[in-house]
């Protein structure tokens, strides 16, 4: 039996324990979880998938960066993309976003670093928008072109 075979008999199987897991959730209905009577069975589901999406996570990190060390000239592109999300990461906190401190709708109140780490994160949204689009309307161009 091969990887791939096995993986898909694991997904079949995580899949089958999700639905039911689902129809035991949708099952103990809306009433009860507002009430807090199902806290219990609410917890150890929202445990079992913070720990299903801990080993998915730790699987993905453990095969690329496997893949990266294999491929140095991956590697090496890797390394430079990060380098430039920081760098434009670090200039629109740095040059563009302005903290100011707020209170929130609940009264508690926002500090000046937290606003100015929410303004860096929407500055930092749009700029990778716009450079996603002028790549896919600069190879769009050079495709008609072709």
């Amino acid at each position: 039996m091969d990887l791939q075979k096995l993986l898909k008999i694991v997904a079949i199987v995580i899949g089958v324990i999700s639905i039911f897991f689902l129809g035991s959730i949708i099952s103990t209905g809306d009433e009860a979880i507002k009430a807090g009577e199902a806290s219990g069975t609410i917890d150890v589901f929202m445990n079992v998938s913070y720990i299903i999406l801990g080993i998915a996570v730790l699987v993905v990190l453990i095969f690329s960066v496997l893949n990266l060390v294999s491929n140095t000239a991956g590697l090496k592109n890797t390394l430079m993309g990060v380098g430039a999300f920081v760098v434009l990461a670090l200039l629109c906190y740095f040059g563009f976003a302005t903290g100011v401190e707020t209170t929130l709708k609940d009264g508690d109140i926002l500090s000046e670093s937290g606003s100015k780490l929410v303004g860096a994160g929407l500055y930092l949204f749009y700029f990778l928008a716009v450079i996603a689009g002028g790549i896919m309307l600069g190879f769009g161009i050079k495709k008609m072109a072709k």
